[in-house]
């Protein structure tokens, strides 16, 4: 091993034309718009972040509670609150500009057309790196998991965007289908640059005494470590059905968890749920990816991607080779 790369191994990576620095991005949702964690930790030092879903006007989302916490993991319906497209264009994006990270938008719609026209004023304004489709939100009443659990509808909305920006585009994929494959093929045909994967998992929490749904909404979306291996496995069949990169996604909250999701086949992995717990946890991250290569005697993170040993199937290459 070098001294160069006991030193300083490589972290940058590249995804569906995004370059980032590293391949730890904040996940949309979990991370507001970014800059509400200005004050606590170092932006710049992501590889990127996703804002929070926006669709073309200012949203309420669901009434509460929108939140309860459960073991190993999180269950929400916040219904895509969010200040609407226009406002996040106009007041959030400039302050994102002062640091050094790709800055992804989260674009959400009722219908086709309105996925479109909000990628269509993302696509005018500075600053901004991809579009994350979000096909997959299971706590609203129109679109959202209509058209992530239909692969004609995703079909329908990912050509929809990808003719309305130049940007990369990159389809939020939903766990909550029997064959994730299919979606990421339909989303490769559609025109997708990317696919991120998964979005969370329905599930439901009763109040026992008062016998009804904890949530005010009823069911919400499961998040964190208790979906892992879940979003793992998802994520690796994803990854093998299509020639477009996968980011993983998915209870994310060391070191270890997101090389799982690397070396199942992802090119980078964003983090969500730990955001409540650690906001310093992209530190950690990026600090164990680092050590973990110079263990291995690695110079760069792409040649741990996709060097799942598994029987039957191949592999990249073998981790040192």
């Amino acid at each position: 091993m070098t001294e160069a790369i006991a030193a300083a191994p490589r972290l940058a990576v590249e995804v569906g034309g995004l370059r980032l620095k590293n391949p730890l991005i904040a996940a949309s949702g979990t991370f507001g718009y970014g800059v509400e964690y200005a004050g606590i930790l170092d932006l710049s030092s992501l590889g990127g972040l996703v804002s929070k879903g926006l669709y073309l006007a200012p949203r309420d989302g669901c009434a509460t509670p929108r939140i309860v916490e459960t073991p190993s993991g999180l269950l929400n319906a916040i219904g895509l609150q969010g200040v609407g497209v226009r406002a996040f264009v106009e007041k959030v994006l400039p302050a994102l500009s002062a640091y050094d990270t790709a800055v992804l938008v989260n674009v959400c719609g009722d219908t086709v057309e309105e996925y479109a026209e909000v990628t269509r004023i993302v696509d005018q304004a500075e600053g901004v790196a991809g579009v994350e489709i979000n096909i997959s939100c299971p706590n609203v009443k129109k679109g959202g998991m209509a058209f992530g659990g239909d692969p004609r509808m995703t079909s329908e909305v990912v050509s929809a965007v990808r003719k309305a920006t130049r940007l990369p585009v990159i389809p939020k994929l939903s766990p909550n289908v029997a064959d994730i494959a299919v979606f990421a093929r339909a989303s490769e045909e559609a025109g997708a640059d990317a696919v991120s994967c998964i979005n969370t998992v329905l599930g439901l929490v009763v109040d026992v005494e008062a016998r009804r749904p904890r949530l005010a909404f009823g069911t919400g979306g499961l998040s964190g470590p208790a979906i892992r291996p879940i979003a793992v496995r998802m994520a690796w069949q994803a990854a093998r059905a299509v020639k477009i990169p996968v980011i993983g996604i998915g209870g994310i909250a060391c070191a270890t968890d997101a090389l799982e999701f690397l070396i199942a086949g992802c090119r980078a992995v964003q983090i969500g749920t730990a955001n409540f717990v650690d906001p310093g946890v992209y530190d950690r991250v990026r600090d164990g990816l680092a050590d973990y290569l110079r263990r291995h005697g690695l110079d760069d993170i792409n040649r741990v991607v996709g060097t799942l040993r598994y029987p039957g199937l191949p592999v990249a290459e073998e981790l040192g080779g």
